[in-house]
């Protein structure tokens, strides 16, 4: 027996040899030849030479600890050729006992006790310390890698001599180590060649600490070891998959082994502690095999281990078909790494792949597609050499050249299907993968070598495909038609084809081809004796019925079945009789159950069921006639039985029938009875039916109580009486429509016109005679004829809202302005109100307050989605019953909040006014009538005065009927009622009150000022004629004493303007509302003038608040109230007459002239000169009045010429004139301030507009503005956008706030060049 010896070369010593010098020369240093200081003397411990520590370069500061060696020993070392790292071959052989006596010896004196009492863990610390250690050195010996050949095997095998008789189980056992390798799953199996180690099994020998370093299996095949005996052996192992990891993490440790040494990992000579693996992220897993236990490593799988003691174990290789992925990816990786294969995986494969009827199935399989990937492979490393030039080619049997003529001289691989080879080199060749490596020749010099042809490869890969697949499919088929645990699909000809496939394929012979034959007779056999049976049964079927032989019962039809459901296959003849046993055994039971079941409980039809069923079975049954009979009476009882349950339908006729029917039919107990009960039947319906017709005929004062003894006798008769049902169908009307008017009598409240009406018509459709019926005419009558009158009263001529409509609280649909979206969701709104028959007043009223409280949250929404609507440029909002947008004239409805188009709607006569002062100012001197706008969708009816509702209510309560209209008009008037009562509560309130009377001042003050301006007018009329006739100016002196009117009093900012021209002071007296300023209204002549500012009355924000939400009640109600219209009052003369616009003109700039102020400059010299004369005239007569002058040095405008200059303001003085020259001096401003000066200051638009206007009208001076600005109206810096409105005031506005209904922008100034 060989053994190894483990050498640690880092401890080894090189020994002293003898020099001839002198002894004392060690003890002197061998630098300085001194041996003084020997306290730094230091001693080499391979030569003994002596040094001192500071004549050493460099110089050590210390004695440096452990082993030291000199500069001369360092030299030797170093210049030592390279040695093979390893273990070593001992030089000792041993016998078995003598090894073991060796390895005991050694386990027990190591540890100073027995070796079986030595514990396993015990060793294992102890093997992992001595491996770790550095100074310790162990030396153990190995018996590994013994060729069973030649020392025989642990396992006993057939070429044993002496083989006991009980181990012939063992020599052929496939857990024999000699036979697994061999077997037929496993690949290595079709190597003809006997590869030790892999093919033949090898035994180890072990002793305590003897080791096995990591490594993984040739070719990354399985291997399987077994423990014969002895003690146990410790393994380590890593799993394949982690392989990788494993590997860098050795590398890392020892770099420069692996850097001389790439395949270290192969030469089993690599020991490392699991920990510093599993600490790097490698799991390593462990176990203790004991004698009798086997270990199976898998593929790739790195292992490793060390003996516990004394022991003999036997491994082996094996390969079973899954390993063939894994052998291919072995050998591209022993490529990388330039290592020898043990065989030529390409050949094997090829070697199969020639034999495929001596494959396995999954061999079959997996060498397909193993096959498949090398043939890909080949055909692309082809196609690179030819594409690189190579074109000369020669077959070559690379199976019958020794492995080591035909391995590639760069990655050392077995070549078998091609290689390259070379004119300069011939005994050399290199894989396809290394063409290039070979040497510097041109391609044309290199031949390739190959086995097959491409065209030979894929005809040898597709009869291992078919192969693979034929036998796997034919396998699954045969094992699932012979399993009784799965039911059967296949027919007989698919069984017989599996067996013909089997022959004609030459699958190996089996069990399964025995017990398939086997099973095709018995089905054959089946099937002949059903085909004979249903020929039989053919033939008999044609024959009389009354002469038929049957020859099968049903004892033998079952047993018979039993045999074919046994088959391994399905017959389509079974069906056959499988069918007639049924058949049979359902007629039996059914025959049975009903001859068992009295006459009067038997069905008909499953009489008829049952015996059209036994004569369609082809067996003699014996319960046929029995049945034939039973259906004969099963059929009188049951058409009996029909006519007894519905008496309505028994008619005398159907009874005679019924009679001389039974009467023919054999005696039946039950059928006695049946037609005794049917003869008296007919005697009393035929006596009834006399007396009625005789009771009709001839009608007596005592109709009803008549017709109800005869109805009740009917009741008693079974039997279809005609007049029966005449009189029962108007008796229980007549009871019906009373009781129906008894239950409206006693009700708590009267009934709806409704009920009343459905009622009347009920009566009128009763051919007997009724009570009461024309005093409920009369009640519809009169409510109908409340309704009309209560219709004339609220609706309008043609209007689109019915009279319930109206009453009633608007829904939400009915609240938007677009006609065409009122129309289409009226009726569909879930939310309208109505009052249903079922309701009494208390429900109304709830109804009514909820469709109040829908109303109002309605309304607020349309409020607020209208008020956001503006006039921007780009904005598309929609307004008006029109919905279109923004244009010429508009007014805002006070309700909804939506702007109305003029041309669409009527709006108030105030929106036909030429207005100069802000709208609230108007509409207090108009005494705020016809002034406030409600839209047609929320005025939409007549809205009469509470007076007259109250009326029409008091007509109402003589009603005998409730109308739904009646019901919604009082709770409209109780609605109007409350909210009078919150608007005097609202009212009491301190603020409100104060407002009120401060709103009753203005109105006096402004009818004080209406009587006056008419008196002045007159005056003004008389001085016009004066001024052109100075014989009336004594009368007209005469008239203004009279009148009391002073030049003071006929001066105001409106009507009197003054001048002073040259020093000469007169006054001329004219009215602010002349002709030119006269709109087609008559009101325009009666507006006294009063200051905008005295209009306005402010309230805080809450009570501003509660007047709003109060006043949308009010005017939500169709009733014409006082308190809604005092309430409007306050609320539109606390409104900002500049932010909250309730009147806008879109067209107002386009009325003007575009060059109206260009044409004042050319007049003014004659109009001068015309009020020149007047005030001359004028001078003396009049009270003269002195004004103060203005700024003598007022910045005048001047224009900059005709050729693109500017046109600036001026200052200009007031004259008066003819009508046409008033209109000419009209500021084009929408609200005119009537300035009154004798110098007036105006300005030009420069915007492209070229108007005029007064400075102080636009909220300007001549001090602020400068020669270089321009100035630009509104409608010009919103010529995108809406105009403004009729009553805006600039001065108030900020240029910041955009355009809206409620907001305007003023005119802005421009620097030049911005």
């Amino acid at each position: 027996m060989a053994g190894y010896n483990l050498q640690n070369e880092e401890k080894a010593r090189i020994k002293n040899t003898s020099y001839d010098f002198d002894p004392l020369a060690k003890y002197v240093c061998h630098n300085c030849g001194r041996g003084d200081v020997e306290e730094c003397m230091l001693l080499c411990d391979g030569c003994d030479d002596s040094y001192h520590t500071f004549c050493l370069l460099p110089p050590l500061s210390e004695i440096p600890k452990g082993d030291w060696r000199c500069p001369k020993c360092v030299a030797v070392e170093v210049s030592k050729p390279t040695e093979a790292f390893g273990f070593e071959q001992a030089q000792r052989e041993y016998s078995l006992q003598q090894f073991g006596e060796m390895a005991d010896q050694f386990k027990s004196e190591y540890f100073n006790m027995p070796v079986h009492l030595v514990p396993t863990s015990f060793v294992e610390k102890e093997f992992w310390r001595i491996v770790s250690s550095i100074d310790e050195d162990v030396t153990v010996e190995y018996g590994a890698d013994l060729h069973t050949m030649d020392h025989g095997s642990g396992f006993p095998t057939t070429t044993s001599l002496n083989l006991h008789p009980g181990d012939v189980e063992y020599a052929y056992s496939s857990w024999n180590l000699n036979n697994l390798p061999v077997l037929e799953g496993s690949v290595l199996g079709y190597i003809h060649a006997d590869i030790s180690g892999m093919k033949v099994p090898w035994m180890y020998v072990g002793m305590c600490f003897a080791t096995f370093c990591w490594h993984n299996e040739d070719h990354w095949s399985y291997s399987i070891n077994y423990l014969h005996w002895g003690e146990p052996k410790t393994w380590y192992g890593v799993p394949g998959s982690k392989a990788i990891a494993f590997e860098e993490t050795m590398k890392l440790a020892a770099p420069e082994l692996f850097h001389s040494q790439p395949d270290l990992l192969h030469q089993l000579v690599t020991i490392m502690n699991p920990n510093i693996l599993m600490n790097a992220g490698v799991p390593v897993y462990r176990t203790d095999q004991h004698a009798g236990e086997f270990v199976v490593t898998f593929p790739r799988a790195y292992h490793a281990g060390f003996n516990q003691g004394y022991n003999f174990a036997e491994a082996v290789n094996f390969a079973p078909a899954d390993w063939l992925k894994m052998g291919r990816e072995c050998v591209l990786h022993y490529s990388h790494l330039r290592r020898f294969c043990v065989f030529s995986h390409d050949e094997l494969v090829c070697k199969m792949a020639l034999e495929p009827e001596k494959l396995s199935p999954l061999i079959a399989a997996a060498t397909y597609q193993d096959m498949l990937q090398m043939v890909d492979t080949e055909k692309k490393l082809r196609k690179n050499l030819l594409d690189w030039g190579v074109t000369s080619a020669e077959r070559e049997a690379f199976e019958l050249l020794p492995d080591d003529e035909r391995q590639c001289e760069i990655c050392k691989t077995t070549c078998f299907l091609s290689a390259i080879t070379c004119s300069c080199i011939s005994d050399t060749l290199v894989c396809l993968r290394h063409y290039a490596d070979l040497c510097k020749c041109p391609p044309n010099k290199h031949t390739l070598r190959y086995r097959y042809t491409l065209d030979e490869l894929p005809r040898m890969l597709q009869k291992l495909k078919i192969k693979a697949e034929a036998f796997d499919v034919w396998l699954n088929k045969v094992k699932d038609s012979l399993d009784p645990g799965v039911p059967s699909t296949l027919t007989l000809n698919e069984l017989k084809g599996l067996l013909t496939e089997a022959e004609e394929k030459k699958f190996p012979k089996c069990e399964l081809l025995t017990t398939l034959a086997n099973a095709i007779e018995d089905a054959e056999k089946c099937a002949s004796v059903i085909r004979q049976l249903d020929s039989t049964m053919a033939r008999t079927r044609t024959r009389n019925s009354n002469d038929r032989k049957y020859h099968l019962n049903l004892e033998e039809l079952n047993q018979f079945i039993g045999e074919i459901d046994s088959l391994a296959c399905v017959l389509d003849e079974a069906k056959i009789v499988k069918d007639l046993l049924n058949e049979s055994n359902r007629f039996e039971e059914n025959s049975k159950r009903l001859l068992q079941t009295p006459l009067n409980e038997c069905s008909v039809d499953d009489i008829e069921k049952c015996l059209e069923h036994g004569e369609a079975i082809c067996i003699e049954l014996p319960s046929l006639s029995s049945m034939r009979e039973r259906l004969r009476q099963a059929k009188w009882m049951a058409e009996v039985n029909v006519v007894r349950r519905r008496p309505e339908i028994i008619k005398l006729e159907t009874i005679k029938h019924l009679l001389t029917t039974g009467e023919n039919i054999l005696p039946d107990l039950l059928v006695e009875n049946e037609l005794q009960e049917l003869r008296r039947l007919l005697y009393v319906s035929e006596d009834w039916e006399e007396r009625a017709k005789a009771l009709l005929n001839h009608p007596s004062p005592d109709l009803m109580a008549e017709i109800d003894k005869l109805l009740s006798e009917a009741e008693d008769i079974d039997t279809y009486l005609p007049t029966e049902e005449f009189l029962t169908e108007a008796m229980t009307n007549v009871k019906q429509w009373m009781k129906d008017l008894d239950e409206i009598n006693a009700a708590e409240f009267y009934p709806y016109i409704g009920v009343v009406e459905n009622l009347i018509q009920k009566g009128r459709s009763i051919p007997l005679p009724i009570p009461n019926v024309s005093d409920l005419e009369q009640y519809v009558v009169a409510a109908h004829s409340w309704k009309d009158k209560t219709s004339r009263t609220f609706l309008r001529k043609n209007s689109s809202v019915t009279l319930m409509e109206a009453l009633s609280p608007r829904t939400p649909s009915a609240l938007t302005t677009a006609s065409k979206t009122r129309r289409k969701n009226s009726d569909e709104d879930p939310h309208q109100f109505t009052v249903t028959n079922e309701m009494d007043p208390v429900d109304v009223v709830n109804t009514f307050k909820e469709a109040e409280e829908r109303e109002l949250n309605g309304l607020k929404a349309v409020r607020a989605a209208n008020m956001l609507k503006t006039f921007n440029a780009g904005d598309d909002y929609k307004f008006c019953v029109c919905q279109r947008g923004a244009s010429g004239l508009m007014m805002r409805c006070e309700l909804c909040r939506d702007w109305f188009h003029s041309t669409c709607v009527t709006l108030p006569k105030i929106a036909n006014i030429k207005i100069k002062g802000n709208f609230s100012a108007v509409a207090l001197r108009m005494g705020f009538k016809d002034c406030k706008f409600l839209c047609p969708v929320c005025y939409r009816t007549k809205r009469p005065r509470l007076e007259t509702i109250l009326s029409l209510l008091v007509s109402l309560q003589k009603l005998f009927v409730r109308i739904p209209e009646g019901e919604a008009l009082q709770c409209l008037t109780e609605r109007a009622m409350t909210w009078q009562d919150r608007v005097k509560q609202l009212l009491q309130k301190s603020e409100f009150e104060a407002a009120v009377a401060k709103l009753s001042l203005l109105s006096q003050k402004n009818s004080e000022a209406a009587a006056r301006q008419k008196t002045e007018k007159i005056i003004s009329t008389e001085l016009k004629k004066a001024a052109s006739n100075p014989d009336l100016q004594q009368h007209l002196q005469e008239i203004a004493s009279c009148s009391g009117l002073s030049s003071e009093d006929n001066c105001d900012s409106n009507s009197c303007h003054t001048y002073n021209n040259d020093g000469v002071e007169c006054a001329k007296v004219t009215s602010s509302f002349s002709d030119d300023t006269v709109d087609e209204h008559a009101y325009s002549l009666h507006l006294p003038n009063v200051d905008d500012n005295e209009c306005i009355l402010h309230l805080s924000a809450e009570a501003r608040q509660q007047l709003e939400e109060v006043l949308m009640e009010g005017d939500l109600l169709e009733v014409s109230l006082d308190e809604t219209f005092h309430l409007w009052k306050l609320l539109q003369a606390s409104r900002d007459p500049d932010k909250e616009v309730v009147l806008m003109d879109f067209d107002a700039p386009n009325k003007m002239s575009a060059k109206k102020g260009r044409k004042r400059r050319s007049e003014e010299n004659e109009a001068t000169k015309k009020l020149k004369q007047i005030k001359t005239d004028l001078d003396k007569k009049i009270t003269k009045r002195k004004i103060k002058d203005v700024k003598d040095n007022v910045r005048k405008r001047t224009d900059i010429g005709s050729n693109g200059g500017r046109r600036r303001g001026r200052g200009r003085q007031t004259q008066s004139s003819s009508e046409e020259d008033e209109t000419e001096e009209k500021c084009a401003a929408v609200s005119c301030l009537l300035p009154a000066s004798q110098e007036v200051d105006w300005v030009q638009c420069d915007g492209g507009c070229d108007q005029w206007f007064h400075m102080a009208c636009v909220g300007l001076s001549a001090q602020e503005i400068n020669e270089d600005e321009d100035y630009i109206c509104i409608a010009c810096s919103q010529s995108n956008s809406a105009f403004g409105s009729l009553q805006q005031s600039p001065e108030s506005q900020s240029s910041d706030n955009p355009l809206s209904p409620d907001s305007t922008q003023p005119s802005s100034l421009q620097k030049d060049g911005v």
